[in-house]
């Protein structure tokens, strides 16, 4: 769980503060090689030295859209707590999105995926949505990382991949090639690690609040100040750790909509940054 981002303040995994854990701002030319086919997913060029690249928000300048992101979170290490009964799944959550008409882009746990496979597949195979890779295990790819455990250097390509097997084996039939760092912290280290698998490590501009918030007010507002044209806004899809998110989505959707926001996943935004004016 990205623990405790109730505060536009906390450093290394916010939108604003991105610097303290990598690049601020992310590259701005989409790759897509002509020889590539049509249908796949837009993704943007290395960085400096081959490094991964990271996206934070879309173009400021090309109408009002929004992503609404949800991280759906299980660690290696949270099998028992869900046999006992914990819930790390929020089917109405999706239920909500679904209702209202809202693409959005799931980034999932590997585990997370294991636990919940109909789910799972439910989510990979409806088109309003896409599933993102956010490890397999949730540990973190850079030390004092909100506490989470570390994956080891050696391992870091591996979790990846083993997230993206996980997905397939459930039948989620297209994960992106879009990761997002637990705890949303990386280190220069963890960009080489992944450059091989040719993902692109999403941010966000707008940090929901909603990990361990009971109050839907207080996530609303944080995301409607927050928003600005290409935002990425960070919520979460783990009922026992975000048990607001469902309702404050209720009131963000047509707060954003009455603001003249349209709602896409991800994948536009990052198709839209190498676009002509």
């Amino acid at each position: 769980m990205i623990t405790l981002l109730r505060r536009a303040t906390a450093v290394c995994a916010l939108g604003a503060a991105l610097a303290a854990c990598g690049t601020a701002e992310p590259p701005r030319a989409a790759s897509t090689p002509a020889s590539a086919p049509a249908s796949r997913p837009p993704t943007l060029a290395p960085g400096p030295a081959g490094l991964t690249p990271v996206f934070a928000h879309g173009s400021r300048t090309r109408g009002r859209t929004v992503a609404l992101t949800f991280d759906a979170d299980m660690t290696a290490g949270q099998g028992a707590r869900a046999a006992a009964g914990e819930r790390f799944d929020h089917p109405r959550l999706i239920s909500t999105l679904r209702t209202l008409k809202v693409p959005a882009t799931v980034f999932m746990t590997g585990r997370w995926a294991e636990e919940y496979p109909d789910q799972a597949r439910s989510i990979g195979r409806d088109p309003l949505f896409e599933v993102a890779n956010h490890s397999y295990s949730h540990y973190a790819y850079t030390p004092d990382c909100y506490g989470l455990p570390t994956v080891p250097g050696t391992r870091m390509r591996s979790d990846v991949e083993r997230a993206y097997a996980a997905f397939r084996r459930v039948g989620v039939p297209e994960p992106m090639p879009y990761f997002r760092f637990p705890g949303g912290c990386y280190d220069r280290r963890a960009l080489k690690a992944l450059a091989p698998t040719g993902v692109t490590a999403v941010q966000w501009d707008v940090v929901g609040g909603d990990a361990f918030e009971t109050d839907p007010d207080v996530v609303v507002r944080q995301v409607l100040d927050g928003v600005r044209p290409g935002s990425v806004v960070v919520l979460h899809c783990t009922r026992s750790a975000a048990p607001a998110t469902e309702r404050a989505v209720r009131a963000i959707v047509p707060g954003l909509r009455r603001e003249g926001f349209r709602f896409v996943k991800v994948s536009e935004l990052i198709g839209a940054v190498g676009a002509r004016p």
